[in-house]
């Protein structure tokens, strides 16, 4: 039995195929509309599973193809983010079977298929059991920079937020370790090579020049609708990074970016030194910004990828306050009024000092003098 599944996401496509192909079906896949059509001809598919967002010829548009100027009523189910109601409709009057709403887990994805064509002879019973994997509405690059990270990287969980939330793509960037961090990320990436890379510096540049080439690495990969970065240390929850996305989903911002401002309800945990600093530090930022932002320094932000060049393609002129820089870089460009309204600034449920940072109280002194040097090269 024989599935071409069409989708302008690797990410989506590479998933898709192994889940279908360990169940027993015959999967072949296109990244373009175009191809799909060309490859629709010669594999003469049993279903066609088609996403709607896809540059130069629709989804809509190889719909049309098949029922309209091929006659084939070959069945077809759209899997797409698109919620659009008209767009739905369109779909099903052109003469799809089906219409799937992202995020769907692999389980739907399986069940709606083998509802319409059935499943094939012989499946080994292992991988008929159930699974929590989710095919995001949107794939989603995340950073991650990674200095002598060797005794604090959780690499369990990484491997299970990768294995489990298959529209994200992982991005560790190794600055120029001195210990083992490379040797434990290459161990990371061995069983997950679709959705864990490494981008490693054989110099140590600080983390914003770190984050910074990520960024710009990942952008160049057309497939991510967003890009974001992460600390190593996960002292931001990935439920609270899934959550930032989301906001991004549904709303007109350019940026989210996490605030560990203590609120009811929330696990948040610091030194109380630290914390004393980081409320002092925070007042500075806030005055030189001219915006009300509480938390510009959390290491939890997401962005779209169409403000990525005019953020990051030159280098930051300081070493730790890079997200400062950000936000000013938004101010200059957008306008201040504008840059307030692209940026969100949205509370973390959970966040947790971790053990290890590499942030002294000496550098705390240290951040006033480069607060100085922004101030002074974007007035």
């Amino acid at each position: 039995m024989k599935i071409l599944a069409i989708d302008d996401q690797q990410l989506i496509l590479m998933s898709v195929q192994k889940r279908l192909s360990e169940l027993g079906y015959e999967v072949a896949t296109a990244n373009s509309g175009g191809q799909g059509i060309e490859l629709f001809d010669s594999f003469e598919p049993d279903l066609v599973l088609v996403d709607i967002n896809m540059p130069k010829m629709s989804g809509l548009n190889v719909v049309q193809h098949i029922r309209q100027d091929v006659g084939m009523k070959t069945p077809i189910i759209v899997m797409s983010g698109n919620t659009d109601e008209k767009v739905i409709v369109d779909g099903f009057d052109l003469g799809i079977n089906d219409y799937m709403k992202k995020p769907v887990s692999l389980d739907e994805m399986a069940a709606r298929i083998k509802r319409i064509v059935g499943a094939p002879e012989s499946v080994d019973s292992k991988v008929m059991s159930s699974s929590t994997q989710m095919l995001q509405q949107h794939c989603v690059g995340v950073v991650i920079p990674c200095y002598n990270e060797e005794e604090r990287l959780s690499s369990e969980a990484f491997k299970q937020f990768a294995h489990q939330n298959l529209g994200y793509h992982l991005c560790f960037v190794n600055d120029g370790s001195t210990d083992n961090t490379l040797g434990v990320l290459e161990e990371l990436r061995k069983e997950n090579e679709g959705n864990i890379s490494i981008y490693n510096c054989e110099k140590n540049g600080g983390k914003a020049e770190a984050v910074r080439l990520g960024v710009l690495h990942m952008v160049q990969d057309e497939q991510y609708d967003y890009i974001g970065y992460l600390d190593a240390d996960l002292s931001t929850d990935f439920r609270d990074f899934d959550d930032l996305v989301k906001t991004l989903e549904n709303s007109d911002f350019k940026i989210v970016s996490g605030s560990r401002i203590s609120r009811m309800g929330a696990h948040i945990t610091k030194e109380s030194a630290r914390r004393i600093i980081s409320i002092t530090i925070n007042m500075i930022i806030q005055k030189i910004l001219g915006m009300p932002f509480k938390d510009t320094q959390c290491g939890a932000k997401i962005m779209d990828r169409e403000i990525v060049g005019n953020m990051f393609s030159k280098k930051f002129i300081t070493k730790w306050l890079f997200d400062v820089e950000i936000f000013m870089r938004m101010r200059k460009f957008y306008g201040k009024e504008e840059a307030k309204r692209l940026i969100c600034e949205q509370p973390l449920k959970r966040w947790i000092h971790a053990d290890g940072s590499k942030l002294s109280m000496k550098d705390s002194v240290k951040i006033v003098g480069q607060l100085a040097q922004i101030a002074y090269n974007y007035r």
